[in-house]
This record gives structure tokens, C-alpha cells and sequence, in this order.
């Protein structure tokens, strides 16, 4: 580890991880590793899936999911503001235009 990681430990599915983390991103880490365990609690439970590994590839398979449609929706956001803006420099534009003209 670096001087700009930090040793976290890390609990999914009752079995414990030691993983590099940046300083500072402590917090998002474990909320990270609290979610992916919430998760597969969920799979685990449903009783669908027995295989931790088949487990853990369907958490990450729903959150690459996710993490594809809310890079979309952001990418669409993107696009409507720029839009929007450039409605808004056209119309302060024109009427600059009409107020030199008066």
C-alpha cells in the first residue's frame, strides 16, 4: 500500500476482505461494500442462486446495469442543458439585437 491508501476491511456475505482504499474514501467504501453485500443477501435469499461466485457476478451484473442507464440519463441531461442554453444565448442575443435597434 501506498501512503495514499489506507488497509480497510471490508464484510460480504460474513466473510471478511482487506482491500486497498484511498485516503479520504473511507466512508464510500464501506457504504459501497454495504450495499453489494445488501444485495446479494437479496439474490442469496431468493434461493435461485446457491454459488457465491454466480452471486457476486449477478450483483455486478445489475450494477454495471445501472451504472449504463445513469450514465445515459446523465449524457441526456447533458444534452438538454446545452440545448437550453443555447436557446437562452439566442434569445439574449436577439434581444440585445432589438434593444441597439430602439
Amino acid at each position: 500500500m501506498t501512503e495514499a491508501t489506507q488497509a480497510v476491511t471490508v464484510k460480504i456475505l460474513d466473510k471478511e476482505y482487506k482491500v486497498g482504499c484511498p485516503t479520504g474514501e473511507h466512508g464510500s467504501l464501506i457504504a459501497s461494500a454495504k450495499e453489494v453485500d445488501a444485495r446479494m443477501r437479496v439474490i442469496r435469499q431468493s434461493g435461485k442462486v446457491l454459488s457465491s461466485d454466480r452471486i457476486a457476478v449477478m450483483v455486478a451484473l445489475n450494477l454495471a446495469h445501472e451504472l449504463v442507464n445513469t450514465k445515459i440519463q446523465v449524457e441526456n441531461i447533458d444534452d438538454d442543458v446545452f440545448e437550453r442554453l443555447e436557446n437562452l444565448q439566442e434569445q439574449i442575443t436577439n434581444t440585445l439585437k432589438r434593444c441597439g435597434n430602439e
